[in-house]
């Protein structure tokens, strides 16, 4: 049985037509990947299944007694909120409870021993010590710093915040929006791992080809509003896209083709109207309004960078430069040139100082010591 259902799903932005009379079924052991242009509508969907926007028309079917967690595109915010009180905040009232028990035993000199024990009884009644137990495993899967607080961590790592505060939830349907972006290799290979054991459904949005390939069962994309669906990896959907394509391309130019020759028939003068048959008007008229009611295909991009002058080949030099955060050392004594032409990848752990090296590159950091010419 199904543990949701999208039924005849539409939704307009004004003139764009995001959903068109979408439907979706969703079962326990499926990995959908929605597929699509940047502005198609995955995200909507994803947002209209959890019911943070209404659909024009249409329904969101869900199984009584699923719980649906949803990890959105943006990074949580790098504030002074611990990474514990982050993640266990996904755990509504019995997180809070988590939140304030944790908080007290993080001052141990100032303590409200009476306050501690109403917590207490508040966790024991809402089985809160299993879900701290469950908070602690996710944070050590993901090696995520507890004590730590948003505002320390590098973009990276507050997208393993995100994950884990999703998780921690144990979800029966797993919805997640980029789940890769800003996460290094080695956390990439345990998501995937992680979502391949999962024992829900998952619904996710992903550019990441071989993410894509590695988890899908099935594929839906959309297109103009509508959908395409296939059951099997990413390469056989590519395949069978193709063919869709052709065969689309093939309809529209007999459409065409016959409309160009009802056109230049309805004027052919005094003596046609005189003869013409009114079931053949009306049917040029639904044509003209057929054909008006298209979507078309949107092209690639075309992208041509101009250039003035060049000044030479050498595009950035950097010189004995060391970059630290408090204590933290990421880029030491780094000596390097960059030529035009080059194509480098900064790859390592999240908070290795990636960012921070692109930035000190792109003159909009100062380093802490040596130089850089650009």
């Amino acid at each position: 049985m199904s543990l949701l259902e999208v039924k005849q799903a539409s939704l307009h932005y004004g003139t764009q037509v995001l959903l068109d009379k979408v439907d979706l079924k969703v079962e326990k052991g499926q990995r959908i990947c929605l597929l699509g242009r940047n502005g198609a509508g995955k995200s909507t969907l994803l947002k209209a299944i959890s019911g943070q926007i209404e659909l024009d028309e249409g329904q969101v079917w869900i199984k009584p007694g699923i719980k649906i967690a949803r990890l959105e595109q943006d990074l949580p915010e790098a504030d002074d909120v611990s990474v514990f009180d982050a993640v266990a905040a996904g755990l509504d009232k019995a997180g809070q409870t988590l939140i304030q028990y944790h908080e007290l035993l993080n001052h141990p000199d100032d303590i409200d021993m009476d306050k501690l024990a109403d917590l207490q009884q508040k966790l024991d009644a809402e089985d809160g010590w299993m879900l701290q137990q469950r908070v602690d495993t996710v944070l050590s899967r993901l090696a995520l710093p507890a004590d730590k607080f948003m505002r320390e961590l590098s973009g990276g790592w507050r997208r393993r915040v995100s994950l884990a505060r999703v998780l921690v939830t144990e979800p029966d349907v797993l919805m997640l929006d980029e789940p890769t972006n800003h996460l290094d290799v080695l956390a990439i290979e345990w998501l995937e791992q992680q979502i391949l054991n999962f024992n829900g459904a998952v619904i996710f949005i992903t550019h990441d080809r071989q993410f894509l390939q590695n988890l899908a069962t099935d594929i839906v994309e959309l297109d103009r509003g509508l959908t395409k669906s296939w059951h099997g990896d990413y390469h056989r959907f590519l395949e069978f896209r193709e063919q869709q394509l052709l065969e689309e391309e093939r309809h529209n130019a007999l459409f065409d083709k016959r409309l160009s020759e009802e056109e230049k028939w309805i004027r052919q003068g005094v003596k046609a109207r005189r003869t013409r048959n009114e079931g053949r008007v009306r049917a040029l008229k639904s044509m003209r309004n057929e054909r008006s009611q298209r979507r078309e295909k949107t092209g690639n991009v075309s992208l041509e960078v101009g250039s003035s002058g060049r000044s030479g080949k050498l595009v950035a030099e950097l010189e004995g430069v060391t970059q630290n955060f408090a204590d933290n050392t990421v880029i030491k004594n780094l000596t390097t040139t960059i030529i035009r032409g080059d194509r480098i990848g900064f790859i390592g752990p999240n908070g290795a100082g990636k960012s921070t090296l692109l930035k000190i590159i792109l003159g909009q950091l100062e380093p802490a010591l040596g130089s850089v010419k650009i």
